[in-house]
């Protein structure tokens, strides 16, 4: 029996699938559980149709993420960070999160925390180039200039 799968099915495939089973185990155990749905002709063209939505969303978001790393490579974001120790070194850090809120608040962009590769926390003064990971393979460099409180 061809079937649809709903959700992803370990051993079977993926959501959105169009898979063959035994007639049984489709009746006895994905129907019921709404796991699936048999591929009748208005099924088929409805997955078809959804497929496509997703591709075109999936392209609509890619082209923002490299709009957004254009407009990001181009941008100085201003830290401000207490206190220093010797050599310009702060007594705290600047995280990953504090630039995502900087990013926020002076430009209105919003980026997830863990999406700024930060290799290690800045710990002293000064313009520091960090590497921000969009998705689709698109990635970005942001300039972080750590000033004085």
């Amino acid at each position: 029996m061809k079937i649809i799968l709903l959700n992803d099915v370990k051993g079977q495939g993926k959501k959105g699938d169009i898979v063959n089973v035994s007639d049984g185990y489709a009746r006895n155990y994905l129907f019921p559980r709404g796991l699936a749905q048999e591929a009748t002709a208005d099924a088929l063209n409805s997955a078809r149709l959804r497929e496509k939505a997703k591709k075109e969303a999936q392209e609509r978001e890619k082209a923002e993420f490299e709009e957004l790393a254009k407009r990001l490579s181009t941008l100085i974001v201003v830290v401000k960070a207490r206190g220093s120790g010797a050599g310009g070194k702060l007594f705290g850090s600047v995280t990953s999160a504090e630039i995502s809120e900087e990013l926020a608040r002076q430009f209105s962009i919003e980026i997830d925390k863990r999406k700024i590769a930060l290799p290690e926390p800045i710990r002293q003064y000064g313009v520091v180039e960090v590497p921000v990971k969009l998705g689709y393979g698109i990635e970005a460099s942001v300039k972080v200039q750590v000033a004085e409180v």
